[in-house]
């Protein structure tokens, strides 16, 4: 028995009467079908003003169906595809047992016009299609707010409550950390949960508990043991497991409960545990936020001033890759040290894994500064004892001033992270230079105006692309291009913005989504036109944070990919190594889900962290762009085999590399040793805002 129902339905079409038959067939299946007809673009631009159901392409005065795809995109609009195609151009968007090259969710390419039945039916289950994928965004927002609430209340509770997916931490609160001696977050996601558990019997009978729940045996949610914490010290505890969702995907949530029979050592063991590092002795980054705390109030009454350095190692990819683990304790371990003794009027923490935080009181501007390069002078210069070996290393020091305007200690923490930033891109990511955060640098007209200039390329496409080719060794042919984005200003000298240079003004806009998929819109029409004569032509695309945690992405890159081909591979999104270990949940979720679309993935400045092989292997991309690092002094023998050794342990979790910036023909003499699969660089050819497909270097 038919339901009521309604179908709104849009038809790009020259033939008027056509479109009137679909309206007449559908009848036998919808209570009421509203037409809209129009062809041409001013038209459709207008049309799309109103909620449609399913959008027909047939013939148009001034588009092509992946102009069609463009606007939809750029509108974010879901709305279900279906592409007609004549007798003579039908041949060529079908496969070989003549069925449509393309039927998804969301598209349909191509049916013949002349197979009405076959249209209507398409209609007919895009639109279901479409009412399930609402239904299903309904669900979602009501599961997202219970889980938004649920989380809210595990973060600010009492209990120790941690978030596994597959017996490996992704999410745990504050007091589960301190428990376990943990000082922040990012410490404890990606152990597993086992390395916990004190005792082989423990351990394996865990094993066994966690394999039954797994199986939906809800018989026996607890279980006792003994556990382990960073300092190797054990307690007994029980352990109760649940059904939960975090970022919407399912996860296993585990509550520790400890045995307190020892309740007042405990106390004094976590007292001492919540200011202090263990590795290097001096107070963590709990202890630093509550001197900040109270250095930030003093300044507010005007009883002082005070100053924040934020000193970031630099190269800590490097001497993971050349001397592991033990290699990046002794380097944080001697420069703690070091610190320590150089500021002994100051306060020195270990903010993170290889990042300190120095606050000193009543210091000039130029003292500061003084301050932040004799620091950065005295590490560089250090030797650093690793069993029989030795390394160096640099430090970015990013200096702000706490007065009695300031702001609260969280934007204090922000502007050193700005200030970080600013150098890695003055110095292309090598670091080892200090920079003064001044206020008055981020608080002028000149940011708006580049905003507006930003939003009109946007609106009026001004942006412009260049597409550089990288050499694929395995298959002989230079057929991926990487784009780049850039902006023209309309100004006397003709300039010209990098991302680097607006990026920055973009994100504070909170327009990085929308250039993100100007990107992604216009790299693809251009690729669309490259392979109607070349169809293994690709795309790399670099995005940033925005779509990294934006939902709607992967429904956009299948819309994209199935309009250029449909084929895996088309197209391969790049994020950046620190905003995927940022993002980690969210990362593997969404890489999942674009995989699932047959979009590949990439990472970006890879090797920049201690965690970058263990990061690749939890998100599964790819390919991997090698960090400018280990590229610059490649032709040294011990550089030489620190990038081999990376490539040979991404290669293992079976990724790909790319190894970029091969800029001189001594560079290029070594690039083809280092087990890399693509090869990039103005060496080899500079980018351009033309597509040229080449079979050969």
């Amino acid at each position: 028995m038919r339901t009521q129902s309604i179908l709104n339905l849009l038809v790009i079409d020259d033939d008027q009467l056509y479109a009137e038959r679909l309206v007449h067939l559908l009848g036998s299946y919808y209570d009421s079908v509203n037409l809209g007809f129009l062809d041409d673009k001013d038209e459709l631009l207008k049309s799309l003003r109103q909620s449609w159901d399913v959008l027909v392409f047939g013939q148009a005065y001034d588009m092509s169906f992946t102009d069609v795809v463009g606007i939809i995109q750029e509108q974010s609009i879901d709305l279900p595809l279906i592409c007609l195609m004549n007798k003579e151009t039908a041949a060529t968007a079908h496969n070989e047992e003549g069925l449509p090259a393309v039927v998804s969710g969301t598209m349909v390419k191509a049916l013949c016009v002349n197979q009405e039945m076959p249209v209507v039916m398409a209609i007919c289950l895009q639109h279901d299609n479409l009412r399930s994928r609402r239904q299903l965004k309904a669900l979602r927002h009501v599961l997202s707010e219970a889980e938004q609430r649920a989380n809210v209340l595990i973060k600010n509770s009492k209990s120790a409550v941690a978030y596994i997916d597959q017996g490996i931490h992704i999410f745990a609160n504050d007091p589960y950390l301190q428990l376990f001696g943990f000082e922040a977050m990012n410490d404890i996601i990606g152990i597993p949960i086992i390395d916990l558990i004190a005792g082989g019997d423990n351990v394996k009978g865990f094993k066994q508990f966690l394999r039954q729940f797994d199986k939906g045996s809800r018989k026996d949610v607890e279980f006792n043991f003994e556990s382990r914490r960073t300092d190797g010290s054990t307690f007994e505890a029980k352990l109760q497991l649940a059904v939960a969702t975090l970022d919407g995907e399912p996860v296993t949530q585990i509550i520790i409960q400890q045995n307190h029979s020892n309740s007042a050592d405990v106390a004094k063991r976590l007292a001492e545990a919540e200011r202090k590092d263990s590795l290097t002795g001096i107070d963590n980054r709990r202890g630093f936020e509550e001197q900040l705390t109270e250095l930030y109030q003093q300044a507010r009454l005007g009883s002082l001033t005070a100053g924040l350095l934020y000193v970031q190692l630099d190269n800590i990819g490097k001497i993971r890759s050349s001397l592991g683990l033990q290699g990046i304790d002794s380097t944080v371990k001697q420069v703690a040290q070091a610190l320590d003794e150089l500021v002994a009027d100051g306060h020195v923490s270990r903010f993170s894994d290889t990042a300190f935080t120095i606050l000193v009181e009543n210091r000039t501007t130029a003292e500061l500064e003084q301050l932040a390069e004799q620091i950065g002078l005295n590490i560089s210069k250090m030797f650093i004892e690793v069993d029989k070996r030795t390394t160096n290393t640099t430090a970015s020091i990013a200096i702000v001033k706490i007065e009695k305007n300031t702001p609260e200690p969280r934007v204090l923490l922000e502007r050193a992270m700005d200030a970080i930033s600013q150098i890695m891109i003055e110095t292309s990511n090598h670091g080892g230079k200090y920079h003064l955060y001044d206020a008055s640098e981020h608080a002028n007209s000149d940011d708006h105006a580049l905003a507006e200039s930003l939003v009109d390329a946007i609106t009026n496409n001004r942006f412009e692309l260049l597409f550089q080719p990288i050499y694929d060794i395995n298959n002989d042919r230079s057929d991926l291009f990487e784009v780049y984005l850039q902006l023209p200003l309309a100004d006397a000298d003709n300039t010209v913005l990098t991302p680097d240079q607006f990026m920055a003004v973009a994100k504070s806009h909170e327009l990085l989504e929308k250039i993100d998929r100007w990107i992604l819109i216009n790299a693809c029409k251009k690729i669309n036109e490259v392979r109607k004569s070349h169809p293994e032509a690709r795309l790399l695309v670099q995005l940033t944070s925005a779509s990294l945690i934006d939902k709607k992405l992967p429904s956009v890159a299948s819309q994209l990919i199935n309009a250029v081909g449909g084929k895996a591979g088309a197209l391969t999104l790049q994020f950046n190594e620190k905003d995927i270990a940022d993002h980690l949940t969210v990362a593997k979720s969404q890489f999942s889900a674009l995989n699932q679309v047959s979009c590949q993935l990439g990472i970006n400045n890879f090797g920049s962290s201690a965690k970058s092989i263990e990061l690749a292997n939890f998100v599964q991309p790819d390919m991997v762009r090698l960090a400018r690092s280990y590229v610059e002094g490649i032709d040294a023998a011990d550089n030489l085999e620190t990038v081999k050794s990376l490539i040979v342990r991404t290669n293992e979790i079976k990724v790909d590399v790319l190894m970029p910036y091969i800029e001189d023909a001594a560079t290029m003499s070594v690039a083809w040793s280092v087990g890399a699969r693509y090869l990039q660089g103005y060496y080899l050819e500079m980018p351009s805002n033309t597509i040229k497909v080449s079979s050969e270097t």
